[in-house]
């Protein structure tokens, strides 16, 4: 494993403004094609109570509804290439991931102990596809742990050179199982979206949203309403016009709790370390 190194206070911002180029140039195309899509997590909060990045927030999250993302996906080709490329494993068979990602063209950034990996990398921003879960409370929970299996296979690539002991051995089992098994699993679950159902939904390939915050009963922990990705409105972010849910104040106290309460140093979270960055030219 590479020694992770971290950002200067230069590199954090060039950080940030490089993910916004991607940010501009994804919300383009998504207005031009009258498709819907959130500033979602931490990035809704730093709209909310930053009208930008949270200053110590590196990254950038985007939520859709699953028929906006694959509609998005029939148009990322529109994206001007020397900005930003979509990827997911449709576009990149070695890409192990549930969900997409905008990467910066010409840009490098490698996690550590991922070093392995064959699927490209650059400056990322995550695009998370919402899906119907079930109505039942025990559909909620049995789909749960589905997917958090599907997750682990996925993982488990990284997880057997990172790992040790027991852990190890597991992981390198499950890595034997082909990567199609848990995508064809979790698209299983992908066609029974429908944007006028119902149902509540989440990200399949992450740890459920509600999940975060363990105050939330568990009768809403799993699925969130489909309402908070197609009742928008427009937020300011870094000076630019971007879209997010327009009951913010639901959204960030069901992920967060007292969203306003600025947390102490200890309580800022930091992404994951790195091991290799490399901007973009221009």
């Amino acid at each position: 494993m590479s020694k992770a190194k971290e950002l200067s206070p230069e590199q954090f911002r060039k950080m940030q403004l490089t993910e916004l180029d991607m940010l501009v140039e994804f919300d383009r195309v998504c207005r031009k094609h009258n498709i819907e899509y959130v500033l979602f997590g931490g990035s809704l909060l730093g709209a909310v109570r930053h009208k930008g990045y949270i200053p110590w927030d590196d990254d950038a999250d985007i939520g859709m509804l699953r028929n906006d993302y694959e509609k998005f996906k029939e148009y990322m080709n529109e994206m001007d290439s020397s900005i930003c490329y979509f990827q997911d494993h449709e576009t990149d068979q070695e890409y192990r991931w549930g969900y997409g990602k905008l990467r910066r063209t010409g840009s490098k950034y490698v996690r550590v102990g991922q070093e392995h990996l064959k699927c490209k990398t650059g400056i990322f921003v995550d695009i998370f596809p919402m899906d119907d879960i079930p109505q039942s409370l025990i559909g909620q929970i049995l789909q749960d742990w589905h997917c958090y299996c599907l997750r682990k296979m996925l993982w488990s690539e990284v997880a057997k050179y990172n790992e040790k002991g027991f852990w190890k051995i597991w992981f390198s089992l499950l890595s034997k199982i082909p990567v199609s098994v848990p995508f064809s699993q979790l698209r299983m679950y992908e066609r029974k979206s429908k944007k006028n159902s119902k149902n509540r939904v989440r990200c399949l390939a992450f740890p459920a949203t509600g999940t975060l915050y363990k105050k939330n009963p568990i009768s809403k922990r799993y699925g969130m309403p489909k309402s908070w990705f197609t009742d928008r409105k427009e937020y300011i972010f870094e000076g630019k016009k971007l879209f997010s849910s327009r009951d913010y104040d639901t959204v960030l106290k069901y992920i967060y709790g007292d969203y306003m309460k600025i947390p102490d140093e200890k309580g800022r979270e930091q992404h994951s370390p790195f091991s290799e960055i490399k901007f973009p030219d221009k």
